[in-house]
């Protein structure tokens, strides 16, 4: 089937591609190619090719050289009236017999119809690049004007269009660069004898370095670095625009002599304008207005206090501490003026989450060169509620509601902390109610959560050396509790994190969590067979074999108060010897499999974990197409509990484990990295590319990884190609419900391009698996051995449709199987590559 899609899709192109000058008039041609030549080399320079003013219509050159914009547009009627009017309005027999068909309101309904679906194909559509000499010539120019700036000052660029009778044209533009002008000197020409002093310190990072060729890039970016640094360096007045450059070029054997020129400060009166030096300013005074707004504007103030040379005022009684705001400030009495201490103030004060809009103003004291900092403050409502509330469907319930309600306390402790308490309730009716007695609504959960976020770190030691106050640092404490009825085991979790958060830089983000204490009850374990079936269907496929059972019985009882006490039974007689099972068959070990599967997936947890998240985000902003992220975690678990065990003696259960309130907690140490780069091609094509690895290995008290801190493979996110973990572990044939393993490797790579309008279009490649390492696990098939074993991993590929709403893109994925690890060694590659046993995937925003 896909074969014969394909095929359909080529012929298509093929018998379409013929047509692209459908629109094209005698004497037009459409431009098919542009090619610039670098002295006789094409260039490949995504930034350079930019230039060029008349670009080929989308599609001419990519996605298999379809032009799909521009057969859409072809495909509008351009006179769209004239065609109506000639083939019906003209005619009024015509017009009367469709009035008396469809009535005259439906009439002329469908002709609007026609009018508005050929102006959609026009918008959506792309009308086709005519060859236009005068955009060449200024191509031509702005080429020249480029190569330029670059330090090719005698470059010269010409043309050449080839044209065809098919109404087709190609444009090479021919580059020759000639010799590059090389920086020589740099002849500082500064009027203020307050910067000339400066002028040794602030030169030495100069990005004019002598021998280099001219770039007219560097000189813009040296007056921005000089820029900066004089205003962090006090010069409250300057701007980049005070600094200019002369360069003199002739007859200098191609070498450049620049004066760097910065002139004395110009102030503007009403009809005269005067001149004056530069000079710093220092910081007079600090004053903080704490509760600043429209509606108290004329009111007087009524608290006034002084706290390490900051004044707070405040029009009520003051409602934050001193220091909560103080600690927020960097800018300081009797400190140099420097804006980045002023951009600092201001993003930790949007930080806090305490006020809106933060103001900060400086005002020149005329007395002497000094400034008094005036930060004016508007605080939130300290308290916010919010209501959600939601109806939703699901493999376990026909129809279920949710609702959840959520407190937030600004300042609760008057140091600028905020406290979030959220509730959540959830009712549904169960699909499998075995009894009509039971209640409609026999599923329920429940759960509450109390956030407490502190903006500094909460801890007896002095941190300002390690975190200083300009990284943002803050504390993190939250509890949360749920219990669950009639979902999965059913199961009771209480979870405690105590973290810090800091950001060193603008891309980097640290988050340390101190202490994480994770516990799982499981309340109905007797409920296994019922949640994982497909275990319960081998157990019974095995029984029948053996004929333990009929060959139409069951391992399951409704009689009994569990159920699936035969199928327990059944387990401990094959593992006992009690069957015709030795432990060299192959039906043995798999029950064995299942029993251990079973005692891992049904044991209470208690995780106690410090871990570390290290992420590096070069994204700019949303539309920034050009990035990386880099992204590290580490945790350790169990040892603090290992060690206070040991040292206070306790004993250790019969598996050799120490436990805490009858649970023996688990022991482990995890790592994770991330890399993910964009790479923009230009013309809203972009490749991205991501690489992930991970790994959790137990020792100490435990022999395996709690199920909620496992690895699984497949998915919308991960491998399209597969469902979530229905991949893996390696090359087993696993049919669980869910398939995890202790390590992970995926890969993916992904073409995004433009299709037409809001709609993209994707080819993607995704590779990977999960198999187990270092644990109890001993089937050959699902462990990672040594480097052979990367033979399992598996291949998807597929193509992709993505809506842009802007705030979020819709996606749709199709994944196909292009190596199976499940299959035999020598039938694993596109044994099922077609759309029958596809993957389809609905997912919100790009996989990665």
């Amino acid at each position: 089937m896909f074969r014969n899609t394909l095929l359909l899709l080529c012929v298509l192109m093929l018998s379409s591609s013929c047509n692209v000058v459908k629109r094209v008039k005698n004497g037009q041609h459409l431009i098919i190619n542009n090619t610039i030549l670098e002295d006789s080399i094409q260039v490949s320079n995504e930034r350079i090719n930019n230039i060029i003013i008349q670009k080929t219509n989308s599609g001419m050159r990519k996605f298999l050289g379809f032009p799909l914009k521009l057969h859409i547009y072809n495909l509008a009627r351009p006179n769209i009236d004239s065609v109506l009017n000639a083939n019906i309005l003209s005619d009024s027999a015509k017009v009367k017999r469709r009035i008396a068909l469809l009535s005259k309101k439906q009439f002329y309904k469908q002709l609007k119809t026609q009018r508005d679906f050929n102006a959609w194909l026009k918008r959506t559509g792309e009308a086709p690049v005519i060859y236009n000499e005068d955009k060449t010539i200024k191509t031509a120019t702005n080429l020249r004007k480029y190569y330029y700036t670059k330090g090719w000052f005698n470059n010269t660029v010409n043309y050449e269009v080839e044209k065809d009778s098919n109404k087709l044209a190609k444009v090479t533009y021919n580059v020759h660069k000639s010799k590059p002008y090389i920086l020589d000197s740099l002849n500082p020409i500064i009027s203020s004898p307050a910067i000339d002093s400066l002028y040794t310190k602030f030169i030495a990072a100069s990005l004019l370095k002598k021998g280099e060729q001219f770039d007219e890039q560097n000189y813009e970016s040296e007056r921005e670095r000089i820029n900066t640094y004089l205003r962090n360096a006090g010069f409250y007045y300057f701007a980049q625009d005070y600094i200019r450059y002369e360069m003199d070029t002739i007859n200098t054997n191609n070498k450049v002599y620049t004066d760097l020129i910065i002139g004395n400060r110009i102030i503007r009166g009403d009809d005269s304008t005067t001149t004056k030096p530069f000079k710093k300013y220092t910081i007079k005074e600090v004053n903080i207005y704490t509760d600043d707004n429209f509606e108290n504007r004329f009111n007087t103030i009524k608290d006034t206090t002084t706290y390490k040379n900051f004044n707070l005022y405040s029009k009520e009684k003051l409602r934050f501490r001193p220091k909560a705001l103080t600690d927020a400030v960097f800018i300081n009495k009797g400190d140099t003026y420097s804006d980045l201490a002023r951009s600092r103030t201001a993003r930790y004060l949007n930080d806090l989450q305490m006020f809106r809009y933060p103001n900060i103003d400086f005002v020149e004291n005329a007395t002497d060169s000094t400034l008094t900092a005036n930060i004016f403050l508007e605080p939130k409502n300290k308290y916010a509620l919010s209501f959600d509330s939601d109806i939703n469907q699901s493999n376990i319930q026909s129809i279920g509601f949710s609702f959840s309600s959520g407190l937030k306390i600004r300042n609760i402790f008057r140091g600028a902390e905020t406290l979030e308490i959220t509730g959540i309730a959830a009712i549904g009716a169960s699909k499998s109610r075995s009894s009509t007695e039971t209640s409609f609504f026999d599923i329920n959960e429940f759960g509450g959560n109390i956030r407490l976020t502190i903006p500094r770190l909460f801890s007896p030691f002095n941190t300002e050396k390690i975190t200083p106050k300009y990284m943002s640092p803050s504390t993190a404490i939250n509890l949360s509790a749920t219990s669950q009825q009639n979902i999965g085991l059913d199961k009771q979790s209480i979870s405690g994190v105590f973290s810090y958060n800091w950001y060193p830089s603008n891309t980097v983000t640290n988050t340390l969590e101190l202490f994480n204490i994770n516990f799982v009850k499981n309340l109905n374990t007797d409920n296994y067979f019922g949640v994982y079936q497909n275990s319960f269907g081998r157990l019974n496929a095995i029984a029948r074999a053996i004929d333990y059972i009929d060959d139409d019985g069951t391992l399951s009882d409704n009689s009994l108060p569990n159920e699936y006490e035969p199928a327990d039974i059944f387990i401990s007689d094959v593992l006992t010897g009690n069957t015709s099972l030795t432990s060299s068959d192959d039906d043995y070990v798999t029950i064995n499999n299942i029993e251990e599967r079973k005692e891992r997936l049904t044991e209470n947890n208690l995780i106690f974990s410090t871990s570390f998240d290290y992420k590096k985000d070069r994204r700019k902003n949303i539309f920034d197409n050009d990035f990386s992220v880099f992204k590290w975690r580490i945790e350790l678990a169990g040892n603090l509990m290992s060690n206070i065990s040991n040292i206070a003696g306790l004993s250790k259960n019969d598996d050799d484990n120490y436990e805490i309130f009858g649970v023996a907690f688990s022991q482990y140490i995890k790592t994770e990295i991330d890399y993910i780069k964009y790479i923009d091609l230009g013309r809203q094509n972009v490749f991205a590319f991501r690489s992930y690895a991970g790994i959790a290995i137990p020792y100490g008290n435990s022999n395996n990884i709690p199920f909620a801190e496992s690895f699984f493979a497949g998915g919308p996110n991960d491998n399209r190609a597969w469902t979530a973990y229905d991949l893996g572990p390696g090359s087993s044939n696993n049919t669980n419900e869910f398939n995890e393993a202790n390590f992970k490797l995926h890969l993916s790579a992904e073409q995004r391009f433009s299709l037409f309008g809001n709609f993209q279009g994707a080819v993607f490649v995704d590779a990977g698996n999960i198999w187990n390492v270092l644990d109890n696990v001993t089937e050959e098939a699902s462990t990672l051995t040594n480097l052979s074993s990367l033979k399992d991993i598996a291949i998807g590929s597929g193509i992709g449709l993505r809506y842009d709403f802007d705030f979020f893109v819709l996606r749709f994925d199709v994944g196909f199987k292009t190596h199976d690890p499940s299959q035999d060694v020598g039938n694993r590659w596109f044994r099922d590559y077609n759309f029958g046993n596809a993957t389809y995937n609905i997912g919100v925003n790009y996989p990665f």
